[in-house]
């Protein structure tokens, strides 16, 4: 059973960023984590009850080390989703190209996505769901400008180069939801989620996700309205409030001046 309050959210972010429609192709990538059998399980349920018709397979990107399938396998036999395992050697990959003493997670997202990218073309997929949540959103968030000097985080919808869209369903469902999620209908979830940052040793695991989810539990702490407030900024940009001088009025009009 999924939360009244759980659908009610995805069914807004839906209705509001048109994420599925009559006709979509979607190709879900589902990791095994707690966040993508939540979307699977989600969109199994929206094919049942939307008022618009899509398909939707779900697709887990092998790394080429072996891990933990069977569940997932499992899973998606007991509630009727399409899956399918794609083995690639990503892990090779890695290993062979990856900076000394660099984290696995930013070239491995890459090449995890590329992957995702080149099955959803070869089956005539239009749409790529991933199952990033509003924690993640924030997470990046403090990432990015902490380390990245941006003002960056997570879309709910954009198109790709190769001209694919990928969306987010969960984006503004909080991570503590889905824990509950698993939790009440226990749901088995692999210990690392075959995910390879768990094989490496933990001083070479990245610390920038753990500072970010540090901080937000600490501001949360102190602010219970910390999300909401957080998730309403996120609609809510006056880019003119910045010093990027592309949304700069005053810049505007002195480039716009001739000599």
């Amino acid at each position: 059973m999924i939360s009244k309050k759980i659908l009610n959210i995805v069914g807004r972010t839906n209705a509001e960023y048109s994420l599925i429609n009559e006709g979509d192709r979607i190709l879900l990538g589902l990791s095994g984590g707690k966040d993508s059998i939540l979307l699977a399980t989600i969109l199994k349920r929206m094919q049942t009850h939307a008022p618009f018709s899509f398909y939707f397979k779900a697709l887990t990107v092998d790394y080429g080390r072996g891990g933990e399938y069977e569940y997932i396998f499992e899973y998606c036999k007991e509630h009727n989703i399409p899956y399918e395992l794609y083995r690639t050697k990503i892990y090779e990959a890695l290993e062979e190209k990856k900076r000394p003493n660099s984290s696995y997670c930013s070239f491995c997202s890459r090449m995890r996505r590329g992957a995702l990218y080149s099955k959803a073309l070869e089956g005539g997929y239009n749409k790529v769901a991933l199952a990033h949540h509003l924690d993640d959103a924030a997470e990046s968030f403090v990432m990015n400008f902490s380390y990245n000097g941006s003002l960056r985080s997570m879309p709910p919808i954009y198109k790709a180069e190769n001209g694919i869209f990928v969306i987010r369903p969960l984006i503004f469902v909080r991570e503590r939801q889905i824990i509950d999620f698993i939790k009440s209908n226990n749901i088995y979830i692999a210990p690392d989620c075959n995910c390879p940052i768990n094989w490496q040793s933990d001083d070479k695991k990245p610390f920038a996700r753990e500072n970010a989810k540090k901080l937000l539990k600490n501001i949360e702490d102190s602010n219970k309205d910390f999300f909401t407030s957080l998730k309403k900024a996120f609609s809510n940009i006056h880019t003119d409030t910045f010093c990027d001088k592309t949304y700069l009025e005053g810049n505007k009009n002195s480039d716009n001046k001739k000599d």
